[in-house]
């Protein structure tokens, strides 16, 4: 343990209020209204959290540093704190460091703002039970609604979608309305945010705003260096925001140089252009080092300026007040029965290449070699790539979700989890998004340049150079005819099947068998 500003010997300790590694708000009511006579906050750097999915060594030193700068700006604030730094003490897990610091210290209470991971609630609950210590979790009032509030919106509804629950905390918050309707005269402008890049490419693009390590950054990525040899990922580009300074300088940066363009291009991809017009600040938004509140306020701010257009700032916004929001509210009302969830009954394994970014289609080499390299990719490149194929080749959604959570440095599991087993793999049967979102190559080469450097031709699903998303594609709609066929929002599709005949039928679903075999082993 590194040494606290509390005595061990000193009064006995009120409340110790935990801090977890996504919880680093300053301004978070527990840390208000801590009394430095009387109680204590607790930290805890542990292994699991970086094992017990294989975590991107960028995801790891990302949290790690964050940690700590916040562990100091605490110190300095005068706040009593017990802290453990990886590898300074013998626990492996949470559970495992607070169960011990509750024997030793005795507090009266424990107090704990609600987590993101379902996992991490359940084990601490169960040690501070075990200790006979009280435990009190705390709403996180990081988020602009409350899981009351969510839970009794769901309540009054036979479906839950995102696009109502939008509508109603934009009235209820009055983001983007005017008298009482929404600027614009719209909810949203997606017709006009769904643009491919011209063909010339988006030119010279500023780069987005970095943060050179400091010391005590670098003292976190030796550490991951030092106990995590063996994961994936590089750390050579690591230049994210770990504190709430640098989380302000990104978003004023994103405003400044991409926002006006996120709109139109915030679903296009580029070769060798992993940014494009986004604003990096998903991962600072996911450790609280910035508010939603302050985010969209500077977002609305901006188009009534005249600095960004209205559909390119409804678009921004909807990320952070609509599926921000709606994704946590549904990972907490399904969880943890959202794990097992498999409604397509798919069983393939992850191919090996999602961890190497070896393979001949480009579209996945890109996206792939990205992730691997900066622990990024833009929602487009997950939905609509690395998902995608996923989807189409039918593997286990729980081993894309420990994928997805383990190699992007903002995958905190009440994020991650619905937008990969909900929207992405329609694992849950159709409880986050009414349909799947399934495409051909068609799609990549529509929104991107990757198809011109790539050996597969999108259009074709026979034959050398078929692409195997368009194989795999028609296989899917073949092997869940049944289910979708008739469904409103998938009709369409499932009506061009029918226009292929039986002998090609057959053999797209033999090349598609032949793609699983390459790929994952033959199941038959």
């Amino acid at each position: 343990m590194e040494a606290s500003s509390r005595s061990e010997f000193g009064p006995p300790i009120r409340h110790l209020i935990v801090v977890l590694g996504d919880q680093l708000d300053p301004r978070a009511r527990p840390l208000i209204e801590l009394d430095s006579a009387r109680d204590c906050l607790w930290m805890a750097e542990v292994a699991e959290e970086s094992t017990h999915v294989w975590s991107h060594k960028a995801r790891s030193t990302l949290f790690l540093a964050a940690m700590r700068h916040f562990r100091d700006a605490c110190r300095q604030a005068g706040r009593p704190l017990v802290y453990h730094r990886l590898g300074h003490h013998p626990h492996g897990s949470l559970a495992g460091a607070l169960g011990a610091d509750l024997a030793r210290l005795r507090p009266e209470r424990v107090i704990l703002t609600q987590p993101g991971d379902h996992r991490v609630l359940q084990s601490l609950t169960r040690v501070c039970e075990a200790a006979g210590v009280p435990l009190e979790i705390r709403e996180d009032a990081h988020f602009l609604v409350s899981l009351e509030t969510f839970r009794h919106w769901a309540g009054r509804r036979k479906q839950t979608r995102l696009e109502h629950f939008y509508r109603h905390v934009r009235e209820q918050l009055g983001v983007l309305m005017e008298d009482g309707q929404p600027a614009g005269g719209r909810w949203n402008f997606d017709t006009e945010n769904r643009k491919p890049l011209p063909k010339t490419g988006p030119g010279m693009l500023p780069a987005p705003l970095g943060f050179e390590p400091d010391a005590l950054t670098r003292e976190a990525m030796a550490d991951v260096e030092r106990h995590f040899p063996d994961h994936p990922g590089s750390l050579r580009a690591f230049d994210w925001p770990i504190t709430p300074e640098q989380a302000r300088a990104a978003l004023k940066d994103f405003f400044d140089l991409r926002l006006p363009a996120f709109g139109p291009y915030q679903d296009a991809l580029w070769t060798g252009e992993p940014w494009l017009y986004h604003a990096r600040i998903s991962a600072a938004l996911n450790l609280k080092l910035i508010s939603p509140r302050e985010v969209i306020e500077a977002a609305e701010a901006a188009w009534r300026d005249g600095r960004a257009p209205l559909a390119s700032v409804e678009g921004f916004i909807r990320q952070v007040l609509g599926w921000r929001e709606y994704v946590r509210g549904l990972y907490w009302q399904h969880m943890p029965e959202w794990l097992e969830w498999n409604a397509l009954e798919a069983g393939e394994d992850l191919p090996g290449f999602y961890w190497t970014g070896e393979t001949d289609m480009r579209c996945l080499a890109e996206t792939l070699g990205q992730t691997l390299e900066l622990g990024y990719a833009h929602h487009i490149q997950r939905l609509m790539v690395t998902g995608l194929f996923a989807q189409l080749l039918g593997v286990r959604p729980r081993a894309l979700h420990e994928w997805y959570l383990a190699v992007y440095v903002d995958a905190v599991e009440w994020v991650e989890l619905p937008n990969t087993l909900g929207m992405s793999q329609y694992a849950d049967g159709g409880r986050m998004a009414s349909k799947p979102y399934v495409a051909s190559g068609q799609y990549i080469k529509r929104m991107s340049n990757y198809c011109e450097h790539c050996r597969y031709q999108p259009q074709e699903a026979l034959g050398e150079q078929a692409c195997p998303f368009t194989t795999l594609y028609w296989d899917f709609l073949d092997r869940h005819r049944a289910r979708f066929s008739k469904h409103p929002r998938t009709a369409l599709q499932w009506r061009n099947l029918d226009r292929l005949s039986p002998e090609r039928l057959a053999a797209i679903r033999q090349k598609a068998q032949d793609i699983r075999t390459t790929l994952t082993g033959d199941r038959t």
